[in-house]
């Protein structure tokens, strides 16, 4: 029998898969849990309609976050941090702490989304990686500054 998994079924496929199972298993266990519908017409033209309208909510992501890069990519930061003589910060200087400066700049990033391979420690200007979708990231640009 032909059905349609409705979540991910260990052993058989992932959600949205169309599989030829028993009919035993696919009556007794799939169906009766929830977990798949008979593979009619009707749950073939909606599993289409949910892929298509998947696939333009992705893409949509998609151009959002390239007309904010496009926006971030001449960002310029400045994060003033309390700093001993030779310009060793007393703390250091985080990816929540970026996020925080960008978002009085208007833009809206998460900090999880910012890859700093270590916190900030000195003062300087450092290049900072926002990886603001799986395919688009955008380096800007961080100024640290004494108090």
């Amino acid at each position: 029998m032909k059905v349609l998994l409705l979540t991910d079924v260990r052993g058989t496929g992932k959600k949205g898969e169309i599989k030829e199972v028993a009919d035993g298993y696919a009556n007794n266990f799939l169906i009766k849990t929830g977990k798949a519908r008979k593979a009619d017409n009707s749950a073939l033209s909606e599993n289409k309609n949910k892929l298509a309208s998947n696939d333009y909510h992705k893409e949509m992501e998609r151009q959002e976050a390239v007309a904010l890069g496009a926006k971030l990519k001449d960002a310029k930061i400045t994060i003033k941090i309390k700093c001993g003589e030779n310009g060793k910060t007393f703390g250091s200087v985080t990816s929540k702490e970026i996020s925080d400066e960008l978002s009085k700049l208007g833009y809206t990033v998460d900090k999880r989304k910012i890859e700093l391979a270590n916190p900030i420690r000195t003062i300087g200007d450092f290049t900072v990686n926002v990886k603001l979708h799986p395919e688009v990231s955008v380096k800007i640009s961080v100024n640290v500054v004494s108090l």
